[in-house]
């Protein structure tokens, strides 16, 4: 499968442009350009050839203000029926138990699988459950539900189509945002811009510099769009402009690197006990800093992350940093499309979670930054991580579409720290009726069992959609009111009460399927021993962790419990059937 389609392509697109454009990222090609109305094809000489024209230019590169979307040809006949999945753990060993495989293929140099269903549906559904689900830390790639439409046509739409527009841009990493001082703005952009067109030209890069917001402001922040590389090299000329300008204008002061990460981040970035901050600052040379949580706001999320050092060594550190940074963002984008199938029509656009230029994100709310926000940066109205959205911090009411038919409500017990409650509570209750209103749950906080308890227990009742979203703010208004330390993650217990008839199937013969519930969500779940039974027969299970194991935990507890709960309906008598309507 060496030849490739290339998708999203610009009308004014050329095969000049292409053949510009491979030669840039050293591409190989073993043949001409196959130029068509919003798509191309090519031949290149070998597999690694084609996945490095996928890997480097996919979502990446822009043509004519498109990204391109780039993948393996499939022909015709077969393009219904046959995905491919990358990013698969190169030690995995494959076997072949499904029916429904007829054909296997395994480039194991970055685990490339290709698998040819029986049947359109079957392969529509598989990328559906694989496309960004999680193997052994490794996020798992498919072709996107927004590329080819109908899952086998190619080319723009026609005019009488309906409703199907240009693809959505895919921003595959997250850009790298560094703040600089407002005296060095005008050394990088050059004379008529002609620097930082260069800068953008070598390091294949899109770069934006926010110069016009916070007039008066000692450092500007400049946003950088590329590849991990490009973004680091970019970086690195900057600083080497920077030294060069201070050098000329004798600028004595030190000028450290600064970057901008979102909060959300931060903590896996400083890791336990600091241990990755400080594992980054002996093997880079440098020394890093990372400012308070009291200069965090509703409009400016980001930390700033102060890098002192020489060039090389700052910009060492720079890309273990962003390193640390992307993966923590596609472990949690993972995680979110885990949890949306786990959900059937949970409305991502509504959690406010995620920026909307990622994958399931739509439009939100706007608003415009106050005086003092980093440039492009709002949490409400322009998110630093593509598009428009608010990151956490929304939480304003939020109408959601409504899921099929009426899922059975459930109730949660959640605990959090007795010294957190007014924050969840708010001004004259107003918080908690916000929160409740935003979810479409009801919320309550029940007493206090004695004066010296150091947790209360949060009573969630609602559907699946509901828990999902009451209980993600519940936990991120405890991070932002500082309730937890800049080097802990937020990790709570909930309770949910089960029949006591169900229980054995949640711990399974000799604790197997609760240890396997463990082993998949991260979390730990605990079915007491010797519990008795309240006045409806149930019992309770616990579970512990972050946000997404404590949701993955408590959905596949209540798959078990709906599979318990359909063995348990009666059956219809066998050769009984309805009797038929009298023909009048």
């Amino acid at each position: 499968m060496n030849k490739l389609y290339i998708g999203n392509v610009s009308a004014e697109a050329s095969e000049e442009d292409f053949e510009t454009i491979f030669e840039q990222w050293k591409i190989p090609h073993s043949g001409p350009f196959l130029v068509k109305t919003g798509y191309a094809f090519v031949d290149c000489p070998d597999e690694k050839a084609a996945m490095k024209a996928i890997d480097v230019l996919s979502g990446k590169v822009e043509l004519h203000g498109k990204l391109l979307e780039v993948e393996h040809s499939v022909p015709k006949r077969q393009r219904s029926c046959k995905l491919q999945i990358r990013n698969i753990p190169p030690h995995m060993q494959w076997e072949v138990n499904y029916v429904t495989v007829t054909e296997f293929n395994t480039d194991t140099e970055t685990a490339v699988v290709n698998v040819r269903y029986a049947a359109k549906d079957q392969a529509r559904l598989a990328m559906e459950k694989l496309n960004g689900s999680m193997m052994e830390n490794y996020a798992l790639k498919g072709p996107s539900p927004s590329g080819r439409r109908g899952f086998n046509a190619r080319g723009p739409p026609r005019s009488s189509s309906p409703g199907l527009g240009a693809r959505p841009k895919v921003q595959s990493d997250i850009p790298l945002r560094v703040l600089v001082p407002t005296q060095f703005v005008g050394a990088i952009i050059g004379k008529e811009g002609a620097t930082i067109r260069n800068i953008t030209k070598q390091t294949h890069s899109k770069i934006d510099i926010h110069r016009k917001e916070n007039a008066g402001a000692a450092e500007k922040p400049i946003t950088i769009h590329s590849t991990p590389e490009g973004c680091s090299n970019a970086c690195r000329t900057i600083m080497e402009i920077m030294q060069k300008e201070a050098l000329d204008t004798k600028f004595t002061e030190e000028i450290p690197l600064k970057l901008l990460v979102h909060n959300n981040f931060v903590g896996r970035l400083i890791g336990k006990e600091g241990r990755n901050l400080k594992k980054i600052e002996q093997d880079t040379g440098t020394k890093i800093t990372i400012s308070p949580l009291q200069d965090l706001t509703l409009y400016n999320p980001e930390r700033t992350i102060t890098v002192k050092g020489p060039i090389e060594a700052c910009s060492r550190a720079e890309e273990e940093v962003m390193k640390k940074t992307r993966e923590s963002y596609e472990s949690d984008m993972a995680a979110m499309n885990l949890q949306s199938n786990l959900i059937p029509g949970l409305n991502l656009n509504a959690l406010g979670l995620f920026p909307s230029g990622a994958p399931g994100m739509g439009p939100s709310m706007s608003s415009v930054p106050p005086p003092g926000a980093h440039g492009g940066c709002s949490s409400f109205g322009c998110s630093p991580y593509g598009g428009e959205g608010p990151f956490w911090a929304s939480m304003s009411s939020a109408s959601s579409q409504p899921l099929a038919g009426h899922p059975e409500s459930e109730t949660v017990h959640l605990f959090i720290p007795a010294l957190a409650v007014g924050a969840i509570i708010g001004k004259q209750g107003q918080h908690i009726k916000q929160l409740s209103h935003f979810a479409g749950a009801s919320i309550k906080i029940a007493p206090a069992e004695g004066m010296d308890a150091k947790q209360r227990m949060v009573i969630i009742v609602g559907p699946p959609e509901a828990q999902f979203k009451a209980q993600c703010r519940i936990f991120g208004k405890l991070k932002e009111e500082n309730f937890f330390g800049p080097k802990e993650e937020v990790k709570l217990e909930a309770h949910i009460k089960v029949p006591s008839f169900a229980a054995g199937r949640v711990i399974g013969k000799g604790g197997k399927t609760v240890n396997e519930l463990q082993n998949l969500t991260c979390a730990e779940v605990v079915v007491p021993r010797d519990q008795t039974p309240d006045e409806n027969d149930q019992v309770i299970v616990k579970i512990s962790g972050h946000f997404f194991a404590c949701q993955l935990a408590q959905r596949k507890i209540q798959e078990i419990l709906a599979q318990v709960r359909r063995q348990q309906q009666p059956k219809p008598a066998s050769g009984t059937q309805p009797p038929l309507p009298r023909r009048k």
